[in-house]
């Protein structure tokens, strides 16, 4: 359920498994074979039973894929892992690849050789994916080969059972409307495509269409299934019978029939067979449940998954249980960093921090009896140089201590059933320097910008995330990640389509919940980013304005240090944001606090910031 700190132990096997891989390769007719990470699911979290890469590679980031061909191999990774890759897989066997600069498709083309024939296992790509590997393979005069069976399976003789998590019933006190009304609304969207049926291939759509969670993937509550939604019949969950009870048995049955995984393939052959118009995400869903359809004479649709924007537009019960969610996990997030503070500088590792967040936020949950079902991913606690890594994952082997001097950034979040959370604080050890208060209060500058921004209707999250980043451009300063990434309802931490980023075409609407989280890293010497999730309001009118306009609402509630901020940076208007964030964190939290020294230590940190003056003098 929580984290685990230790290194993996595959690295050392990587030659010995590649050359088992390689034994079957003419068998197969194949001169080399893809090794993503991915299910057939295509989720950001993968059951033990299906992390390939990881048992061939060593690698365990939540993003990559290997090549292994005859006599060289290949593992791709983005800018996360760079340094993670080159620790934990052996660079006498895998060659380290940039997945962005030089992703599989782009590599090809440019060392792939004419008659090429490369191995695929369709259920662990995207129809997206495939073509695209499918034009490369073409410009070389290659081929991409789609295998009946993945030959890993094959010789990977430990591999773990499938997940057998227990499905649970999301009430709708927490889930807001029944089933049947979002079918209908999904429905509609279907039909207006000119589909008959649409592939649900998202477990998270499947999980909040039919107000359902499960346990089959560390960090994200949904059921590992996938779902055919009739317009003229009757709908299928396609679910391991093992994960359901009685009582979750008989629910389901209630809304759809209910079959086996292994009975999709005849179920999609059938609606082929019948020349059904079916929709399907071509971005989420895998490659080989297209070629099933489109073999047996059916017709691909292929548009957005049409459960992911109403999804994303929490309705009013998700929005209030989310808002009940941040007070709980702010009480939890005070408790650590106030027993942060009281430390010794010197004293506490990134490890120990971590546990004792992990304990606040299981200890509150409890006493406020709304326990913690998880933690939302795993917790991201750098210490000094550890917090330029903007995705560091701490292990046994990088394990440091939080030094005098220093700034340490922690950037957690839990699942609760009520709702999702995710934060990051940067705090300082002890007495920090000049650049570093400098930079953490450019910083927040950005942060305050999102928070207070009002936009017009059709407002995307490229639109505005250049605000966030205005302070830091004009000091010569950027970060390489998106402001803001979408935030589900007890279901994952990292939500599509809304985005706050370069990349985030997705209008702003209301009810959805994004991040709002610009940083700083400086390599080798310290990180900096503050996050609060926002909900995107409806619409209201500005005093003196001419048309409503959007705005966010603040939902997580937690200090932001004082003694990092150079309260001459601010305008009034940013210094009077700041006060009353702070003034609203104490508030809501007072209540849900029983320990002294907590109430004690969260009064100080919510003093108002005089203006032009340090908050520290």
């Amino acid at each position: 359920m929580f984290q685990n700190f230790d290194v993996t132990a595959s690295a050392d096997k990587g030659k010995e498994r590649t050359d088992a891989l390689r034994a079957r390769f003419d068998d197969l007719g194949i001169d080399g074979f893809f090794v993503p990470r991915a299910d057939r699911y295509q989720g950001e979290y993968v059951p033990a039973s299906d992390a390939r890469l990881a048992w061939m590679t060593g690698f365990t980031g939540s993003a990559g894929i290997a090549l292994i061909l005859r006599t060289t191999a290949h593992v791709f990774v983005d800018g996360r892992y760079t340094t993670q890759v080159r620790e934990q897989v052996d660079t006498q066997v895998f060659s380290p690849e940039d997945l962005i600069a030089t992703p599989p498709s782009k590599w090809l083309k440019e060392h792939g050789g004419k008659g090429w024939r490369l191995g695929v296992d369709p259920w662990l790509h995207t129809i997206s994916a495939i073509r695209e590997l499918e034009k490369a393979a073409d410009e070389i005069g290659a081929s991409i080969i789609r295998l009946e069976a993945n030959p890993v399976d094959a010789i990977w003789t430990d591999r773990p059972a499938d997940p057998t998590g227990a499905v649970a019933i999301q009430p709708s006190r927490y889930a807001g409307p029944i089933p049947a009304e979002k079918v209908k609304r999904i429905k509609e969207s279907i039909r207006e495509s000119g589909a008959q049926a649409a592939i649900l291939a998202d477990p998270s759509s499947v999980a909040w269409t039919f107000n359902i969670r499960g346990n089959d993937v560390p960090h994200t509550p949904h059921p590992l299934c996938t779902a055919i939604l009739s317009c003229d019949g009757r709908d299928t969950v396609f679910i391991d019978s093992r994960k359901l009870d009685r009582e979750t048995t008989a629910y389901l049955t209630q809304l759809a029939d209910l079959r086996e995984p292994a009975q999709l393939t005849d179920a999609l052959a059938a609606l082929g067979e019948a020349k059904t118009a079916i929709l399907v995400d071509p971005a989420l869903t895998a490659a080989r449940i297209g070629d099933v359809i489109t073999a047996h004479g059916g017709e691909l649709i292929e548009k957005a998954d049409p459960a992911r924007l109403p999804r994303a537009e929490k309705n009013a019960v998700e929005q209030e249980g989310s808002r009940s969610a941040h007070r709980r996990d702010g009480a939890a997030m005070v408790t650590f960093l106030a027993w942060l503070d009281a430390q010794k500088p010197g004293t506490v590792d990134e490890i120990e921090a971590v546990k004792e967040l992990e304990n606040a936020r299981r200890h509150t949950g409890e006493r406020l009896q709304m326990p913690l079902k998880d933690i939302s991913f795993e917790t991201i606690s750098g210490a000094g140089p550890h917090g330029a890594i903007i995705h560091y994952r701490v292990n046994t082997d990088t394990n440091r201590t939080l030094q005098p001097g220093e700034l340490y950034l922690v950037d957690s979040g839990g699942q609760y059933v009520d709702g999702t959370t995710d934060i990051t604080r940067t705090v300082a050890i002890g007495a920090a320097g000049e650049s570093e208060r400098r930079f953490f209060t450019l910083v927040l500058k950005g942060m305050i910008t999102i928070s207070m921004q009002r936009f017009p209707e059709g407002t995307r999250g490229v639109d505005i995330d250049p605000l966030a980043r205005f302070a830091l451009w004009n000091a010569g300063a950027d970060y390489a990640h998106g402001t803001g990434h979408g935030v589900g309802a007890y279901l994952s931490v990292h939500e599509g389509p809304q985005s706050i980023s370069r990349r985030g075409m997705q209008e702003l609407k209301p009810g959805m919940i994004v991040s709002n989280e610009p940083g700083y890293y400086r390599e080798s010497a310290f990180g900096i980013r503050i996050e609060n999730l926002v909900l995107v309001q409806e619409p209201e009118n500005v005093q003196g304005g001419d048309k409503p306009m959007l705005g966010f609402e603040t939902l997580t509630l937690c200090p932001i240090d004082r003694r990092l901020i150079d309260a001459t940076l601010l305008t009034d208007r940013e210094r009077d944001w700041l006060n009353g964030y702070h003034t609203r964190v104490r508030s809501e939290l007072t209540p849900l606090l029983d320990d002294e020294a907590t109430l004690t230590w969260l009064v100080a940190a919510t003093e108002p910031i005089s203006p032009k003056v340090h908050a520290t003098e």
